[in-house]
């Protein structure tokens, strides 16, 4: 009867951390409401400008000028690569889905670098910095991206914005971890030489330290990409468009031809921005060895 009664008991025994999080959330909509509004505003203003400047042009125009950039970062070869791929989203008829998608990625991976690089170097210049950090960051990539939906859909109501504010979210560590790990492997005579001639520390970081790091940053701007464009589908979930939203509809309708459509442009998408980004970090490296 004891043991019965014991099992009983922690059956009816719940740690309260689901309250304390509703309760976390209720404040912060009561107190900072209005701040939070202000931030949709000039996320969907973002995401709307450089929607616009993708998808308002020609099609044709657009894949001249990403067709251009890869050639100017890489060469013929990722020129013509990106060509015939973005052709084949055209032929795809999701030419407009893909730009959708394509300007969230870009939005939340420049919001993301931001956020991302100023705290690697805090974090690289302070082992105090570094230890807080790092478990907020390792909490950020295990917990599941869809929990990040819930209060952000309650701060910033359905649409492009959840989407964008759970993509940073998710795919802001690498930047960090990456550009804390390119500072501190700078070698340390260079940063003395540096200090010897009475550099400050600040110039130590713009002149020393920044350049010398610079591809383990390209590295880590490359996984931001990467894992923003991941994000695609969920946030195509809470009404972000693009993709996502083909794909979460042939999930829906057991439509595997749209699925596999919607997939392959996502596909085509990600390698352009791997290579291009990639290729820029390469770039950094072989100025910083010369």
């Amino acid at each position: 009867m004891n043991v019965v009664a014991l099992i009983a008991a922690n059956d009816s025994f719940r740690l309260p951390f689901g309250q304390w999080a509703e309760v976390a959330i209720d404040w912060i909509t009561d107190t900072f409401g209005a701040f939070f509004m202000l931030l949709r505003t000039v996320f969907k203003g973002m995401y709307e400008g450089v929607d616009w400047l993708l998808v308002t042009p020609p099609f044709w125009v657009v894949i001249i000028v990403l067709a251009a950039i890869a050639w100017y970062v890489s060469g013929w070869k990722l020129a013509v690569g990106s060509l015939i791929g973005l052709l084949i989203i055209v032929g795809l008829n999701q030419w407009a889905n893909a730009m959708d998608t394509l300007a969230l990625v870009l939005v939340a991976s420049l919001l993301a670098v931001l956020i991302s690089i100023p705290l690697g170097i805090w974090a690289a210049r302070s082992n105090r910095a570094s230890k807080i950090i790092r478990p907020i960051l390792d909490f950020m990539q295990t917990m599941p991206a869809f929990v990040y939906l819930i209060p952000a859909l309650i701060l910033f109501r359905v649409g492009v914005v959840p989407g964008i504010v759970a993509t940073i979210i998710f795919a802001m560590a690498p930047g960090v971890r990456l550009t804390e790990l390119g500072i501190r492997g700078v070698d340390r005579e260079v940063v003395e030489a540096g200090k010897a001639f009475g550099s400050s520390p600040s110039r130590i970081l713009r002149q020393i330290q920044l350049p010398l790091a610079m591809p383990s940053i390209m590295a880590g701007i490359n996984q931001v990409i990467m894992l923003s464009l991941s994000m695609v589908v969920i946030a195509g979930m809470v009404g972000a468009g693009g993709l996502g939203l083909q794909v979460v509809q042939s999930l829906n309708r057991i439509d595997v031809a749209l699925g596999f459509e919607a997939g392959i442009s996502v596909v085509i998408l990600a390698i352009f921005l791997d290579r291009v980004t990639a290729s820029l970090g390469k770039r950094f490296g072989a100025v910083t060895r010369s």
